[in-house]
């Protein structure tokens, strides 16, 4: 403790500098954090996503949707648990700019456990979807969004006309549900009532959603049900709910090794810098470690107090670097939505800030206790 005036004196000799370098590891350590939050998030994201869910759409992408008598079919198909379907209709309240997007369900007891991950369901709410033709539920963001509130009733526009040739459909507000990582501008309705109401595409559901016992079986009856309608008119096209958002992650390439790169240079470039700065340091601070030495401390002392010093400034700047990551990372949500920053990457940013310290304070430090006091006071 005795020691602690000295070191609080050394790292503010110039503060210019101090400020500096202070600046550098914390823009540096608040990339870092952000690049390997976003790896590491989107890594656990992937892994939490259920495999057991299979998603089935029609084998032409953009094609005709499947017809709703798909469904028996799909549930023989041996390992799957149950199935269920949505349709969609795209819509606009009150202003064009102000989109609202339909997903049309059968309401069946599936969606309570079914996609856990994308939308959470209450059973009462189920259940009051299931018994008004014309209801919907809602997530909190239409109710900040909208003002909707339970009980009121939300005219849409829609290019799918009705079967009186309206595009204007009507739903009543009958509960709410959570969405996860999903689009917050989404409604949950009746699919038998836009089905009823619409002039074309009636008996047809864009996607199939089939929940198997195995998920290690994914592969294998994702193959099954392609095969069983690969003869017809309906050919299909199944894959896991995490293969899918595996495929989509790796259609942005590499990220991984662009993450790495990005931050592995961000290190090494910073290790340069603020061992040049430090090397600097030392070399304005020659005459003063000489009297230090002079009065009676050691090379041990003097290695210990440099290194002492540049771990204060690295750690105190990684942790302001990695808390301006932790505040910004939410923003990421709007790119991959549920993601979240890992404990894990502020423990390893804490260490790599004591190992870029101790790096960058090795050749200084060394410097500082093998100096001698005679040459030093006598400008050599």
């Amino acid at each position: 403790m005795k020691y602690l005036p000295l070191i609080w004196s050394g790292i503010w000799r110039k503060p210019g500098r101090t400020i500096l370098i202070l600046l550098q590891i914390t823009i540096a350590f608040a990339l870092f954090g952000m690049l390997q939050g976003l790896r590491t998030g989107t890594q656990t994201a992937m892994a939490n996503i259920h495999a057991d869910v299979l998603f089935v759409r029609s084998a032409v992408r953009g094609g005709a949707a499947l017809p709703r008598a798909v469904l028996e079919p799909l549930r023989e198909v041996p390992g799957v648990r149950d199935v269920t379907f949505v349709d969609t209709l795209q819509g606009t309240y009150q202003k064009p700019d102000q989109s609202v997007f339909v997903l049309a369900i059968d309401a069946s007891p599936a969606w309570l456990t079914m996609l856990p991950d994308f939308m959470t369901v209450q059973k009462k709410d189920l259940d009051a979807l299931r018994g008004t033709r014309t209801g919907v539920l809602i997530d909190s963001f239409m109710t900040k969004k909208f003002g909707w509130r339970v009980g009121d009733k939300i005219p849409l526009t829609s290019a799918t006309l009705q079967s009186n040739g309206s595009g204007d459909w009507t739903f009543d507000i009958v509960g709410n549900y959570v969405a996860h990582g999903e689009d917050p501008s989404v409604i949950i309705a009746n699919y038998a009532y836009l089905d009823e109401g619409r002039v074309r595409d009636k008996g047809t559901v864009r996607n199939f959603f089939v929940s198997i016992s195995d998920p290690h079986q994914a592969a294998a009856i994702a193959a099954t049900i392609d095969h069983r309608f690969a003869n017809s008119s309906n050919g299909t096209k199944a894959a896991s709910i995490r293969e899918i958002s595996q495929q989509a992650l790796q259609s942005l390439g590499d990220v991984d090794f662009l993450i790495h790169s990005i931050v592995s240079a961000v290190l090494v470039a910073l290790l340069f810098a603020v061992s040049t700065m430090l090397t600097q340091t030392i070399r304005e601070r020659i005459p003063e470690l000489a009297v230090l030495k002079t009065v009676g401390f050691s090379n041990r002392a003097l290695f210990i107090l440099v290194v002492v010093e540049v771990c204060w400034i690295c750690i105190v700047a990684a942790l302001l670097g990695l808390a301006v990551a932790v505040a910004v990372f939410p923003l990421a949500k709007n790119l991959a939505p549920g993601l979240s920053m890992p404990l894990s990457v502020i423990g390893v940013g804490a260490i790599g800030a004591c190992l870029v310290a101790l790096a960058s304070a090795a050749i200084p430090a060394m410097r500082a206790a093998r100096l001698s006091v005679v040459d030093a006071l006598a400008g050599r």
